[in-house]
């Protein structure tokens, strides 16, 4: 087995979700991970601190083209549109041909507490990142922390129906939908 082979890292994602779909979560071992993605367990990791940071790598790119469109939103937006404008760009960018993978994963996780609570966690540190970058456009607290907070309720409401209905109609309809949703709940 060579020591390092381009792609390495999205061998093992591919292939670990394949195992946890096909053979469980639970049975699945990190020595099955690295030898389907032909790899070394040390080279595993190298990029994972267990099997279940599989599942949750592209957290921190998720973060970041968040925060970019923040951060890239036109003077003036309100604070809730700018954060619209980065559930949009993560809709139809990083999410645009990825529905197989995440209904995929989003089974795996559902079925098992332990990855819930992580996922609950990856939410909570995107909403935080969100609320960073809108309190350096000058938002000012608790603001940045509630335009994030919905933002990231918007998204995870809208990734789910996007997962159950098996696309049919777009992340980004679905997002674009919920913000509009939102501000009539909080209308009047």
């Amino acid at each position: 087995m060579a020591r390092w082979q381009p792609g390495s890292q999205a061998r093992l994602e591919r292939e670990a979700l394949e195992l946890f779909v096909t053979r469980g979560y639970d049975q699945t071992t990190v020595a099955e991970i690295a030898s389907r993605a032909g790899v070394t367990e040390r080279t595993f990791y190298r990029y994972f601190a267990d099997k279940r940071e599989v599942l949750f790598a592209g957290g921190a790119v998720l973060e970041q083209e968040l925060v970019a469109a923040i951060r890239e939103a036109p003077e003036g937006t309100m604070p809730l549109d700018a954060v619209a404008l980065g559930l949009d760009r993560l809709a139809t960018g990083l999410f645009a041909d990825r529905l197989e993978i995440a209904m995929r994963r989003a089974t795996v996780v559902a079925a098992h507490p332990e990855l819930q609570e992580r996922e609950l966690l990856k939410m909570a540190h995107l909403a935080a990142a969100a609320a960073g970058a809108l309190r350096e456009r000058g938002v000012a607290e608790p603001g940045a922390s509630l335009a994030a907070d919905s933002g990231v309720a918007v998204f995870r409401v809208a990734f789910a129906q996007w997962v159950a209905q098996r696309g049919a109609t777009s992340l980004a309809e679905l997002i674009r939908s919920g913000v509009r949703d939102l501000r009539a709940l909080t209308a009047g």
